[in-house]
């Protein structure tokens, strides 16, 4: 991997012997060749060969120089494993990565990030003591607590290339000139179990490894290979199994110490129950569906032969929409009758994973990893501030350090973003031992200081107040700091470039140039160290736009230490004494884009992410979330976690959390919350197959976004048993017996979980990242629940993932780099069975759908205090334009091969029914128009749907209208959602339906049939009050096109229902009983649009004069054409008819 330095390379001016095995270029799993280049000051660079290398001598201060990290060869032995390793990681944590299609992945060694103060040693741009060898203003290593490493006793101050060179070279330490001793330097102290906490794994020479790696990585300095012994001898981790003590010890034949107790042996206490819904609720429920089926279908067979032989047409109009409004009705009610709720321990959960015991003396956390991922795209929508909230959220999350990994794909690849991401990561230095001190909630700086209840509520500490008045002003200046950024960059960027113009305007006069001609330099976008930034400039250019900029990889935060890091009364702005002030890893992605490529929108981002995770950290586990929606419980993670660790928990893909949204105004005109489909929809689901993924709080198992089926235990002990049997000619003629217990719970590869997939082929489904392919087992294998009891037949051992990860190096963070290049998803699997599923605006629904049809379950997580909470628009333009989005993938997904009815057999039939819905219910809106219609030219004609209101007809219509309130009230009960917002959502959706989901239906059918797509914009705007007011875009009236039809329809309902009683205040024989009918159902109409025109009248009046100009035009119009169409008669003396 190549490094770059600040200074002239020693490298470079070796004898060509000492780097002979680097100067072919090293090619890692990818393919990928790492070439020597030299980084101008501009930012461009040059390629040079060895011998120009060797031939250059000292080279200019206006470049600066890669090196090679040599692998270890027999004339090349690793230094000192302990001090190497920290150098490595150091030297990842202050580089930022890129590279991309055809193109080389460098490291560029960055000394600043960004323009203020760094101070937490797990960041990059951590400010250390300088190199004391001479020329070198390189930083000198540190350790976790930002302490300066000496690998000499003498104290001498030395940088990573320095000791490295003096390794190579002589060995001998450049301030005393004694050699150093490998195993001078040790920072953690005492027995190593007892650092460790956890058995380690013994290599097959029964030699421990002194340096605890995990299997996580593949081992870049020759030593045993873990993950190599792992699955090459089918070991296993942890206690029992992981260590075999001498027979004096004191340990047990199981290997656990004296007086220590098996997990096994435990008495057994389940992570999560099911909590069903009170019979006097849920019985009543369902009867009533039952009754209301039965009544629908005997009213619609009166009304099929009772025709309204006076206007057939107005009849037959009315049967073919209540038919197909009976059959929207079965698909939405059928899949409600097993509605349940869920409740969790997080007491259990902390005895089985976290509680110290005689072999966990440390109480290191048997957790699982799991990997947050935050997308963003483009911070003039998305604004860095809220997204660095967010992130800080994450980072102080209540779940064990070393096993929290937070990514952020910044899809434009901005360098606003960028650095806003760094100060948020230098914010948390001080936010998130805050939290964990105080116990705060939420953990969100803005959300926490916004909230309008007494701070010192439960609050318990002396110096809470005193602590709180600090941080809260830290926050204020970091939120100017944020905001400042796009200006400091701008002015930043103009400097540079005045000094690139100068630099040019000097060549051009020594080299006697026309005086005349005009500089040509690229305006750049300039980073704090004064290099170019990789991604998008703010003026765009080649190499530098949004659709076209180099993959760019930067761990902001480096992998903390295994275990807690105490901070001290003068480490910090405050006294964190006994507090853990480590931060959970942190890396800022932007994936390549180039021209020509699709990029697949959020699913390409988030896919990029699985692959740079996987590499990076592999957590079992994958949390993703809008950069909106922040974290409001910091136990959240636990709660989900008792689903996917209670028996059973291995066949759960994915655990939904509930959308919750802040800023909705008190009377939640369009239904923002959401409420009827997230605590009624999707509670019922969770009686079934579970919840679809709704985008975002949602929880994966990474092993079932691999593509693969759910874990058969007994289907796979079956196939090991055939294979053994018919290897071997002895075992082959004896019975085939019931597998032991223990083969449950051994590693297993990715052909034992699909038969299909041949180990040869996994580049064909998952790209040529052999890095990747290895972390797929151990994904699984570390995202099992413990095998704690007999029922769980396909379990982990206690123990195993207490052991630490290894710490990244530049080979791993390379590899990484070429997992998000735009070239590697080609002739793959990403995006149509691996990972998010391409081909829909609605990539969320689809993804999940095709994990159900595998036969996976998920499950709903509503928890006491929000999980999670975010922000919604509650403007009625942005609204429907949202809603819109999801009804056009809601088409897509009907005229695609991810129809519900098409799905396997797997796939449950009520869950079935609900994705069904999915792809059917915007058809409901074009007979939802009709239907709107329909009381409008009953009022016109004088006629009405049935040929009377007789008693047979309002008995039907009064049966079936008790029934509904009935189904709502007890669903309301059922749900715990309020009666008022019942009534909103159903007023929404009419609005909704003639609308959006109309438009996009129309918009799926020109696409499918004639390959049109249209799109549906904002074509005027209308500003509202200048007073900051928190729902000033509740009242802005913004014109869209898809205003048309809710206007067209409240309008005719209105003229209407005038025509109509004027007509019978004038008729001789007026006909009031076909007038009350008509008039009845179009209020109905009206009052379920009552919202919508509520906010098309704006604040004050201030409504576009566009929408008078097309209500009146559409008005006129109409009427002109009922007019032409059917004159009225003239009924005598006293009738009415337009002039």
């Amino acid at each position: 991997m190549a490094s770059l330095n600040n200074q002239p390379s020693k490298k470079a001016i070796r004898s060509p012997g000492g780097s002979a095995g680097s100067s072919q270029g090293k090619a890692n799993s990818s393919g990928q060749t790492v070439k020597f280049a030299r980084r101008t000051s501009s930012g461009r660079y040059v390629s040079l060969s060895r011998e120009d290398l060797d031939m250059s001598g000292e080279l200019s201060g206006d470049y600066m120089n890669y090196t090679v990290h040599i692998p270890p060869t027999p004339d090349n032995q690793p230094m000192d494993t302990s001090v190497a390793v920290k150098a490595e990681e150091q030297y990842v944590s202050n580089s930022l990565f890129t590279g991309g299609f055809n193109s080389v992945t460098r490291a560029h060694l960055m000394d600043k990030v960004i323009d203020s103060e760094v101070t937490h040693p797990q960041m990059a741009g951590a400010k250390g003591s300088a190199c004391m060898m001479p020329a070198c203003d390189g930083k000198v290593m540190k350790d976790e607590r930002g302490v300066d490493i000496t690998p000499c006793d003498c104290r001498f101050k030395i940088c990573r290339d320095c000791y490295m060179d003096a390794q190579k070279d002589t060995n001998l330490c450049p301030g005393c000139k004694e050699p150093y001793k490998v195993g001078d330097f040790d920072d953690d102290e005492g027995p190593e179990y007892e650092r460790g906490g956890a058995l380690q794994l013994p290599g097959p020479d029964g030699n421990r490894d002194p340096n605890n790696m995990s299997v996580m990585k593949r081992n870049q300095t020759g030593e045993f290979d873990h993950n190599r012994w792992l699955f090459e001898t089918k070991g296993t981790y942890g206690v029992g199994n992981a260590f075999n003590p001498p027979e004096d010890s004191g340990y047990d034949n199981d290997g656990f110490g004296p007086g220590s107790m098996d997990a096994t042996e435990k008495a057994f206490k389940p992570l999560s129950r099911k909590i069903p819904i009170a019979a006097a609720i849920i019985s009543p429920y369902r009867l009533l569906i039952f009754i209301r089926l039965i009544v629908l279908g005997f009213f619609l067979h009166w009304r099929i032969v009772n025709p309204n032989d006076e206007a057939r047409w107005l009849w037959m109009m009315s049967i073919i929409c209540e038919l197909w409004f009976a059959f929207s009705w079965i698909l939405d009610q059928t899949p409600k009758f097993f509605p349940i709720n869920r409740a969790t321990d997080l007491e259990v959960l902390y005895e089985k994973f976290d509680l110290p015991s005689p072999s966990n003396p440390t109480g290191r956390s048997d957790l699982p990893g799991i990997d947050m991922f935050v997308s963003t795209a483009d911070p003039d929508k998305e604004p860095p501030l809220v997204t660095a909230n967010t992130i800080l959220s994450i980072l102080a999350v209540d779940y064990p350090v070393e096993k929290l990994a937070c990514y952020i794909s910044d899809d434009g690849g901005a360098l606003f973003n960028f650095e806003a991401m760094a100060e948020a990561a230098s914010f948390a230095d001080l936010w998130v031992p805050f939290c964990r001190k105080h116990n705060i909630e939420p953990r969100n700086p803005d959300s926490y200081f916004s909230l309008k209840v007494d701070p010192t509520k439960n609050k318990s500490r002396t110096d809470f107040v005193k602590d709180r008045r600090k941080i809260k002003r830290e926050y204020d200046e970091f939120k100017v700091r944020i905001n400042g950024l796009p200006d400091s960059i701008r002015r930043r960027s103009d400097a540079f470039h005045a000094r690139e113009e100068m630099k040019m305007l000097k060549h051009m006069r020594e080299t006697g140039a026309d005086p005349l001609e005009q500089v040509k330099v690229p305006k750049a976008t300039w980073m704090a160290d004064g290099t170019h930034w990789p991604g998008t400039w703010s003026v765009p250019s080649s190499d530098h736009a949004k659709g076209d900029h180099s993959g760019i990889l930067q761990v902001m935060l480096k992998p903390p230490s295994p275990d807690p890091l105490m901070g001290g009364a003068d480490d910090k702005l405050l006294d964190f004494t006994d507090v853990d002030i480590r931060l959970p890893m942190f890396v800022y992605m932007s994936r390549e884009k180039r021209p020509g490529y699709d990029h697949n929108k959020k699913a390409g981002a988030m896919n990029a992410l699985v692959r740079t995770s996987a590499i990076l950290s592999n957590g079992p586990f994958i949390l993703n979330l809008d950069c909106d929606h922040y974290i409001y419980n910091c136990k959240a993670i636990r709660e989900g976690m008792c689903f996917m660790m209670d028996r059973g928990g291995e066949s759960i893909c994915y655990i939904q959390f509930p959308q919750r949204f802040e800023g909705i105004d008190p009377s939640d005109r369009y239904a923002n919350h959401n409420t009827v489909f997230f605590d009624g929809n999707m509670r019922a689901l969770d009686g079934l197959q579970g919840p679809m993924y709704v985008g975002t709080g949602t929880m994966f198992r990474r092993f079932a976004l691999y593509g693969f089926d759910p874990p058969n235990p007994d289907k796979v002990a079956a196939q090991k048993a055939a294979t053994a049997a018919t290897s071997d000619s002895e075992t082959q003629a004896e019975p085939l017996t019931a597998p032991a217990p223990s083969q449950t719970t051994q590693p297993m590869s990715a052909s034992d979980f699909d038969p299909d997939l041949d180990t040869n082929l996994l580049p064909k489904r998952f790209g040529n990242s052999t890095m990747l392919a290895e972390s797929i087992p151990i994904a699984e294998y570390h995202g099992r629940p413990l095998a704690d009891h007999p029922a769980v037949k396909f379990g982990r051992p206690p123990g195993i993932l207490r052991v630490p990860r290894d710490p990244l190096d530049a080979t791993t963070v390379a590899e990484a780099v070429s997992a998000i290049s735009c070239w590697y998803e080609d002739k793959t699997e990403w995006g149509d069975r691996v990972g998010w599923i391409y081909g829909s605006v609605t990539e969320d629904v689809v993804t999940g759908y095709r994990m159900h049809n595998r036969g996976w379950h998920s499950v709903y997580c509503i928890t006491k205090r929000d999980a999670f909470r975010g922000s919604a628009p509650i403007n009625l333009t942005d609204r429907l334009h949202q809603v819109l989005r999801w009804a056009t993938g809601s088409v897509e997904i009907f005229f695609s091969r991810n129809n519900a009815f098409l799905g396997s057999m797997r796939l449950k039939v009520l869950q079935r029914l609900a994705y069904v819905n999915v792809g059917v219910y915007p058809f409901t809106s074009i007979f939802l128009i009709v239907y709107c219609f329909l009381p409008a030219l009953s009022l016109f004609s004088g006629q009405f749907i049935v040929s009377g209101l007789t008693i047979t007809f309002l008995a039907y219509l009064l049966t079936i209208t008790l029934c509904l309130i009935g189904l709502a009230l007890l669903e309301v009960k059922w749900s715990g959602i309020g009666l008022e917002e019942w009534w909103r959502n159903e007023q929404f959706w009419l609005t909704s339906g003639i609308s959006a989901h109309f438009a996009a239906v129309v918009q799926g059918i020109l696409k499918v049939i004639a390959g049109i797509e249209i799109s549906f914009t904002l074509t005027s705007k209308s500003s509202g009050d200048e007073n900051e007011d928190v729902f000033a875009d509740l009242y802005l009236v913004k014109w869209t096109a898809l205003m048309i039809p809710p206007i067209v329809v409240a309008l005719v309902n209105i003229i209407a229902i005038a025509i109509a009683v004027s007509r019978e205040l004038y008729a001789v024989n007026a006909q009031w009983a076909k007038l009350v009918g008509g008039v009845f159902f179009s209020f109905w109409v009206l009052a379920h649009l009552y919202p919508f025109a509520k906010g098309l009248m704006g604040r004050r009046g201030k409504t576009p004069t566009i929408v008078f100009v097309w209500a009146g035009l559409i008005a006129i119009t109409l009427s002109l054409l009922w007019v032409a169409i059917a004159p009225p008669a003239a009924q005598g003396l006293g009738g009415f008819q337009f002039p």
